[in-house]
This record gives C-alpha cells, sequence and structure tokens, in this order.
C-alpha cells in the first residue's frame, strides 16, 4: 500500500525545464537595463549623453576660436591704422614705436634704457603720457591678449630702472605749461633709483641716470632743494653720495655739470 502513495506524492512535484544555453530565433534573450536605458535615450533624443557632451565640447572649441580670430583680426586692423600715425613725429603712436623699439634693442639683449629714459623726457605731460599708453595698446595687442605698457616696463628693466622711470612721468604736470608737482623729490627719487642699480649680483651706480638727472635740475638752489628732500627720505647727503658713487672720473665731470648752472 506504500508504494501508491509515494506514487502521488512524487506526481505533485514540479517539472523541471531546462534553460537552453543558447536561445534560439524564437527566444528573446533578457536584456541588461542599462543597455536598454542608453538604447530609450538614442531612440528618443538621437544622441547618447556621451556624445553630446563630445559635440558640445567640440562646439565650443569652434565658438572660441571663432571668437579668437575675428578678435584677432579687428585688433590688427586697429594696429595698421594706428600704425600709419606713427609716421609722424611727436605723436602718441610714434613715442609707443620708439618705446616699444628700445624694449627690443635692435635684438641685443637687454633694453635700450638710454633710448627709453629720452623717450618718457620728451612726453610733455600725463594727458599725453595717457594717450601714449592707448596707442600702445592699439599697436601691440595680438588676439585675447591686450598690450599693456607699464606691463612691459616692468617686465623689462630693473626695479631700480622701473623706478627712475615711473619718477620721470610722475613729475610731469597733468597738462602741457602747467606747474609740476614735488620735482625736486622726483629729483631725488631718480638719484637713489640710479645708485641703488646693480649688475647681476654686483652692486653698482647708473651713472648715465645720475647724468641725465643732474642735467635736468636748472640751478643751484634746485639741487640745494633736490638735497634737502633726499635728505628727508633717505637721511643722508645727496653729494657726498654723488661723491662715493662716482667712477672713473665722473665725479669730476657731475661737479662741471653742476659749476656750470646758474644760481638761482
Amino acid at each position: 500500500m506504500s508504494r501508491p502513495l509515494k506514487y502521488v506524492a512524487d506526481s505533485k512535484q514540479p517539472s523541471q525545464v531546462p534553460v537552453p544555453l543558447f536561445p534560439s530565433n524564437n527566444q528573446t534573450p533578457q536584456s541588461n537595463p542599462t543597455t536598454v536605458a542608453t538604447e530609450q535615450v538614442q531612440t528618443k533624443e538621437g544622441m547618447t549623453v556621451k556624445e553630446k557632451l563630445v559635440y558640445g565640447f567640440l562646439a565650443l572649441l569652434g565658438i572660441g576660436g571663432s571668437a579668437w580670430f575675428v578678435t584677432n583680426l579687428v585688433r590688427k586692423k586697429i594696429a595698421n591704422a594706428e600704425e600709419k600715425k606713427s609716421f609722424e613725429e611727436g605723436t602718441p603712436a610714434t613715442t609707443a614705436k620708439k618705446i616699444k623699439m628700445a624694449f627690443e634693442n635692435d635684438g641685443w639683449w637687454g633694453t635700450d634704457t638710454k633710448a627709453l629714459r629720452e623717450e618718457l623726457i620728451a612726453v610733455p605731460s600725463k594727458e599725453e603720457w595717457a594717450k601714449v599708453l592707448k596707442s600702445y595698446e592699439k599697436l601691440y595687442s595680438t588676439g585675447t591678449n591686450k598690450a599693456n605698457l607699464i606691463t612691459d616696463l616692468s617686465d623689462e628693466l630693473q626695479s631700480t630702472e622701473y623706478n627712475e622711470m615711473l619718477q620721470i612721468i610722475d613729475n610731469k604736470p597733468q597738462k602741457a605749461g602747467q606747474t609740476t608737482g614735488n620735482m625736486y623729490r622726483a629729483w631725488a627719487k631718480r638719484f637713489k633709483a640710479a645708485f641703488d642699480k646693480s649688475y647681476g649680483f654686483l652692486p653698482g651706480t647708473d651713472s648715465e641716470a645720475v647724468t641725465v638727472t643732474l642735467r635736468e635740475i636748472p640751478s643751484i638752489q634746485a639741487l640745494i632743494n633736490t638735497g634737502l628732500e633726499y635728505k628727508k627720505l633717505y637721511n643722508t647727503n645727496l653729494m657726498k653720495d654723488l661723491e662715493k658713487e662716482a667712477e672713473f672720473g665722473q665725479w669730476d665731470e657731475w661737479k662741471q655739470i653742476i659749476a656750470q648752472k646758474k644760481k638761482s
């Protein structure tokens, strides 16, 4: 009697259906959810997120390149128009070009500080200097890089030379023909900048700067006033420092320049 009961119990077991390793053409394999989502994005919007990022990046490059090309083209046209003005003596464009030439120094190492100093001294006022700055920007800006004369001065010069050139500009009147500010203080600072000149790691004196400054001072009284400002600023005697900084007969040359000045 036990055998029929066992047969009935076994008949209730669910049948095991084997899963084929390789589905036939009529069977659809289970899909990866990530693949399905990607396919839905492609079907719905035409591009995957990755493709959008790639094409977006390329578009930005194209826009950026076009903007640079257009900006550079405009700057070249402005520079060409400003270049024509540089052939007229005394214009801001001419001064800006001569300053650039002093930086380039005919291909030699360093800046032609003598030529640069002469150009800065020749600028009659701060108003005219502002025009020179603007002209320099027009002449030498390229692409998205805007040329800046003050930045180029600081790059091209030693700190003492830079300070001297700034004093030359700072001592000018606002408009041509007006009186200047404290010219004695400016001359004192220029002397100090010349004394502090260095050649590599060796200290030295910019004798050319000293000579130019001495020649600019119009009288003995103006030199005395400059010495007083020098004393206030640096707590030392200008004439003693001149003698100490002179080399190879320069002191005799400088004394001769002083002796030729009018008294007041």
